[in-house]
C-alpha cells in the first residue's frame, strides 16, 4: 500500500507535471529548431512571440466568455486558439517582410539575424504589457480536474489522492496530435518535403526550383502556430504574464540545443529532458521517502537538491554540459 502510495505520490509532483511542462517546452523548441534550421538563425524573439500569440488568444476568451459562448467541460481558450494563431502569423509575416527580409536579401550573418531578432523581442515584449498589462490573467475554464485527488482516494483507499488537472491532459494531447500532425507535413506532403530540402542545402533547393519565399512564408506561419499553442497551453496550465514566457526563453533554447539545434526530433527529446531534469532536481522527496522507508529511517530534511528559486539554472547547467561534451546536441541536429 506504501509503494503505491509512493507511487501516486511521484505521479502528481513529478511525473504528470514534468509530462506537462516537457511538452510545452518542446512545442516551443519546436519553433525554434525550425527557425534555425530553415531560415539560419536562433529567433530570439521567440519567448515573446508565444506570448504575443497567447495574449490575443486570452482577450479572444474573454470575448468569448462575455458574449456566454463556452465548450464546457473544456476551457472556451480551445475555441479562441485558431484567432491567436492567424494574429500571431500575420504579426510574424508582416515583421519578416518588414524587418528579417532586408537581411536575408543583404546576406547578412547569421550573428546580425541574432541580434535583430533581440530587437524584436524588445519590441514584442513591450506590446504585449501595453496591450494587457504586465500582471498575471488568468484565463481558464471549465472543469479544473479530469481526475480528481478526493474521489480517486475514496475509490482506491489510499492515502495519496492522483490528481489530473484539465489543462494537463489537454496539453498532453495536444502535443501529441500537434507533433503527429507537424512529421506528417514535413515528410509526407509536397511543401514539407521542400521545406526539408530547403534545408538541407539552399542553392541545390534553389536550382531545383523551389520558391524560397513560399517556404519562409510557410515556415513563419508554422511557427506561428507551434509558439502560440506552447503559449497558450503554458497559460492554461499556470497563468498568463508576459514577462514569463520571456523568462521561458532559455529552457526553451536549452531544450533545442540539448536535442540538436535544427533536428525536431531532438526539440522534442530535449524538452522532455529539461522539463524532467528541472522538476526531479527542484521537487522535495520527503513524502515519497516517509513511504517507502521504515518509520526509524524516515528523513527529517526536505530531500530537495534544489529550491524552485533555482530552477532555470538547472536548464543553464545541462545547456552548459551538452555545449562541452557534445555540441551538435544529442541527435546531432544541423538541418529540419
Amino acid at each position: 500500500m506504501d509503494l503505491l502510495n509512493a507511487i501516486v505520490a511521484l505521479l502528481n509532483f513529478v511525473i504528470i507535471p514534468a509530462t506537462a511542462y516537457g511538452a510545452q517546452l518542446a512545442l516551443g523548441a519546436l519553433g525554434v529548431t525550425m527557425i534555425y534550421g530553415i531560415l539560419r538563425f536562433s529567433n530570439f524573439a521567440h519567448g515573446d512571440t508565444m506570448a504575443f500569440g497567447t495574449m490575443v488568444t486570452v482577450l479572444m476568451t474573454w470575448a468569448l466568455q462575455g458574449w456566454g459562448v463556452s465548450i464546457a467541460p473544456l476551457p472556451t481558450a480551445l475555441l479562441a486558439l485558431p484567432v491567436g494563431i492567424v494574429v500571431t502569423a500575420a504579426l510574424l509575416l508582416g515583421t519578416d517582410r518588414v524587418v528579417y527580409r532586408f537581411y536575408r536579401a543583404r546576406k547578412a550573418k547569421p550573428v546580425v539575424l541574432v541580434i535583430v531578432s533581440m530587437g524584436v523581442m524588445f519590441i514584442m515584449n513591450g506590446l504585449v504589457r501595453f496591450i494587457i498589462g504586465p500582471d498575471d490573467q488568468r484565463f481558464a475554464d471549465g472543469a479544473r480536474f479530469v481526475i480528481n485527488a478526493r474521489e480517486f482516494k475514496q475509490w482506491s483507499g489510499l492515502d495519496e489522492g492522483l490528481a489530473l488537472r484539465t489543462s494537463q491532459a489537454i496539453t498532453i494531447v495536444t502535443a501529441v496530435i500537434v507533433v503527429a500532425l507537424l512529421f506528417w507535413f514535413l515528410m509526407r506532403t509536397r511543401t514539407g518535403k521542400s521545406m526539408r530540402a530547403f534545408s538541407d542545402n539552399e542553392d541545390l533547393a534553389l536550382l531545383s526550383g523551389i520558391n524560397p519565399d513560399r517556404v519562409v512564408t510557410i515556415t513563419w506561419m508554422i511557427v506561428a502556430a507551434l509558439a502560440t499553442v506552447a503559449g497558450v497551453l503554458y497559460g492554461l496550465d499556470k497563468s498568463f504574464k508576459p514577462f514569463t514566457y520571456f523568462q521561458l526563453l532559455l529552457p526553451i533554447f536549452a531544450s533545442a540545443i540539448v536535442g540538436g539545434l535544427g533536428s525536431p526530433v531532438g526539440a522534442i527529446a530535449g524538452g522532455f529532458l529539461i522539463a524532467f531534469s528541472e522538476v526531479t532536481v527542484t521537487y522535495a522527496f520527503k513524502k515519497v521517502a516517509g513511504y517507502l522507508l521504515p518509520e526509524a529511517l524516515e528523513p527529517e530534511g526536505l530531500l530537495q537538491l534544489l529550491s524552485t528559486d533555482y530552477k532555470f539554472a538547472v536548464s543553464f547547467a545541462i545547456l552548459i554540459i551538452v555545449l562541452l561534451v557534445r555540441p551538435t546536441g544529442l541527435f546531432r541536429g544541423k538541418a529540419v
